[in-house]
């Protein structure tokens, strides 16, 4: 910027000042947490509040909010690391290849159909150009989800890849010495495995995660 320019800003501004306008310290939304942010404890009004969100810059591209899917009531709640193209396109989740890989794992080897379980992301919703979610943008859309598990109060959470387990825990711990196993968030049971995504293009993992699967639905069983 040239002096001149600063000059006639400068300028500018202080003619704005003179008319009346007063200026405050800008919004820094990294500083935003939960703890600053009091959620509703109705299930319809979050969902609301999530959907007319303008708090980020997914909010500039996104075509859909997702919030969340399914029964209200599950005892399994599914989070993924964030919304895809094909989901934010149709507005629903289990669609693309890799929703119809989660769909046949949940339905070959849960036996019981998707509309049982609660699935929603880490992020409502998608980056644009493929990009990977950021840190600010998961510290804002952070609170919603969170209460959304009390809201559903799950008996099992099954994170879906290392950043949905890493953004939902902050636990760094290597994705290959936790996955697969029990831990606890929020005296909640948690299941860590693997993105269907990943699978597609990974399909030697395929048999660790229909293990992890297995898992799950011993765990179910005992509910």
């Amino acid at each position: 910027m040239t002096k001149a320019v600063k000059s006639k800003l400068l300028n500018h501004l202080n003619f704005l000042n003179s008319i009346g306008y007063e200026y405050i310290e800008p919004i820094d939304l990294k500083e935003i947490n939960q703890s600053q942010i009091t959620m509703p404890n109705n299930y319809n009004a979050l969902r609301s509040l999530a959907i007319n969100c303008s708090l980020c810059e997914l909010s500039k591209s996104r075509r859909a909010v997702l919030f969340g899917e399914g029964n209200l009531n599950a005892n399994v709640m599914f989070i993924t690391d964030s919304i895809v193209s094909i989901e934010d396109e149709l507005g629903k989740f289990y669609v693309g290849k890799s929703g119809q890989l989660l769909t046949k794992m949940i339905e070959n080897v849960l036996e019981v159909g998707v509309q049982n379980f609660y699935i929603t992301s880490i992020t409502k919703c998608a980056p644009s150009n493929h990009k990977v979610i950021n840190i600010n943008e998961v510290n804002i859309c952070k609170p919603y989800l969170e209460k959304q598990i009390e809201l559903i109060a799950p008996k099992l959470i099954v994170t879906l890849g290392d950043l949905a387990y890493k953004h939902l825990t902050t636990d760094m711990t290597e994705f290959s010495q936790i996955r697969g196993k029990i831990v606890k968030f929020n005296n909640i049971n948690l299941i860590p495995t693997f993105n269907p995504s990943y699978l597609l293009r990974n399909p030697s993992s395929k048999k660790e995660a229909f293990h992890d699967m297995l898992k799950i639905k011993s765990l179910m069983e005992s509910f």
